[in-house]
């Protein structure tokens, strides 16, 4: 083990007569043989909390119930039903309409509703990452948040669909998505345990592919059920036993991480201390990196600003679907599954670019083509359906990617010892920013008379400000990006 200039420790390049193994093509080489067991187990848990993101808040559960008529004032809803069908609200005659300003607001306040957990994450991550690191507790801290993303799960399968629920439902989606990126964080700061400086951008890359993959089995499950009759889209109940299916598929695929990856050590630098004494230890950090590992620092700091960014084209993409594209139930799930198989099949490719050309040149095209991406369904929304396919599939052969490359990134820049905590400040930092998308979301819309095609100027402008700040990040050597 050597130390870097910018303080961070590197495992030395493998020699010829060095272990190696290969899991769907990967050559985990490095100074230590990474049992295959734990590079599946690892990877499984993306595939285990999927459904949350893919089916509960992308695809699904969202857009298609919790931003939905169920949830107006019924005399307001009537007013959206000419004919026996709801009203397109993607005209120039009906956006304005009492109905159509209505499902605005949903989507506004949705909006409000994912700032506040992003606030709360901000303010819990780094320190509860510390803690783990001083512990050495790091699967126990994930089993906690874990636990906690599960129980959230099933209660929204009691979220029935009426206007009372609308908060609470909002409410769910917020506190998941705030246990959720903490298990994430103690998730990430595992890497390290199975995998070696050489292979870090693969496995990453597995992670986030075995993630898409499980979202396209969890969709083609929900479409299977409606195609034979057992769910209807029109239906309260069919939501709610989608969030109850979501709950037993994260409990059941989650189980192996727990029982098979390895504990890392506690950090022999962390300090034992209190909760509210962590924020102490967190300031202290952050002046340590900037002493010791600068650039780390400054990563952080731009990743949060593309990382929301990328967080609100997951959040609301879908919703733009939706309300402006016209897509039923039924388009958004086939729509999901074929999102899905481009991102998962992209981004384990995109993990072989990353250890050979470098996260940051993997980032950088990601977002960049993320943004042109935007501004043509902003330009082109008169287009309809087809222009938005072919925009969202080329979304999502960049999105897996760029969040894949910026977990490499930063594992190939942590010092030795400290995962958990600079994991937690990943977190932190990219939480700490999550109100300028949802911000910009809602204040686009708002200014264009609830107007909901306008949300998506709001996410390419903080794409685009990232874009620029990473531009000045010194890449990771390319002794370990080889």
């Amino acid at each position: 083990m050597t130390e870097r200039s910018d303080g961070a420790s590197v495992v030395p390049p493998a020699t010829a007569d060095s272990g190696a193994i290969a899991v769907m093509g990967l050559d985990l080489q490095g100074d230590r043989r990474v049992p295959r067991r734990q590079v599946w187990a690892w990877a499984i848990y993306d595939w285990a909390t999927q459904p949350f993101n893919s089916v509960l808040l992308t695809f699904v559960w969202v857009p298609s119930f919790l931003v939905s008529s169920f949830f107006l004032d019924p005399a307001v809803a009537a007013t959206g039903i000419v004919d026996g069908t709801e009203i397109d609200c993607d005209t120039s005659a009906n956006s304005t309409t009492v109905f159509c300003r209505a499902l605005g607001a949903l989507d506004a306040n949705l909006g409000w509703g994912i700032m506040v957990a992003g606030i709360l994450i901000a303010l819990l991550a780094p320190v509860l990452g510390q803690r783990a690191d001083a512990n050495g507790h790091r699967k126990l801290m994930l089993g906690i948040f874990t636990g906690l993303l599960i129980a959230c799960q099933f209660a929204m399968a009691f979220v029935s669909g009426v206007p009372p629920m609308f908060w609470f439902g909002v409410a769910m989606i917020a506190f998941g998505s705030v246990v959720g990126e903490i298990a994430a964080a103690n998730y990430n700061s595992l890497l390290v345990s199975v995998s070696t400086p050489r292979t870090v951008g693969r496995v990453s890359g597995l992670g986030w592919g075995f993630g898409y993959l499980g979202g396209i089995v969890a969709l083609v499950i929900v479409v299977g059920l409606i195609l034979g009759g057992v769910l209807d889209g029109t239906q309260s109940l069919t939501f709610q036993l989608i969030a109850a299916g979501a709950t037993v598929w994260t409990l059941v695929f989650s189980i192996p991480i727990f029982r098979i990856v390895p504990e890392p050590p506690p950090s022999p630098d962390a300090k034992h201390v209190g909760f509210f004494a962590g924020y102490v230890e967190l300031f202290r950090s952050i002046a340590r990196l900037w002493r010791e590992s600068r650039t780390t620092l400054w990563f952080l700091l731009a990743s949060a600003v593309y990382r929301d960014g990328l967080a609100g084209v997951f959040t609301f993409g879908s919703v733009i679907a939706a309300r402006v594209f016209g897509f039923g139930f039924t388009d958004l799930v086939i729509f999901g599954i074929v999102l899905n198989l481009v991102a998962g099949v992209s981004t384990i490719f995109a993990g072989r670019v990353d250890d050979r050309f470098g996260p940051k040149a993997v980032i950088l095209f990601a977002i960049g083509s993320i943004v042109v991406c935007c501004i043509t369904v902003f330009v082109g929304a008169g287009m309809g359906k087809g222009l938005f396919w072919v925009a969202g599939i080329f979304l999502a052969m960049f999105v897996g990617p760029a969040q894949a490359a910026s977990r490499s990134f930063l594992a190939r820049l942590t010092p030795a010892g400290r995962e958990g905590e600079v994991f937690g400040l990943y977190a932190t930092t990219g939480r700490a920013a999550s109100w300028m998308a949802a911000l910009l979301w809602g204040a686009f819309i708002a200014a264009a008379a609830n107007q909901t095609l306008y949300g998506i100027l709001g996410i390419a402008l903080v794409l685009g400000v990232g874009f620029v700040l990473l531009l000045f990040i010194k890449a990771p050597p390319r002794s370990t990006a080889a």
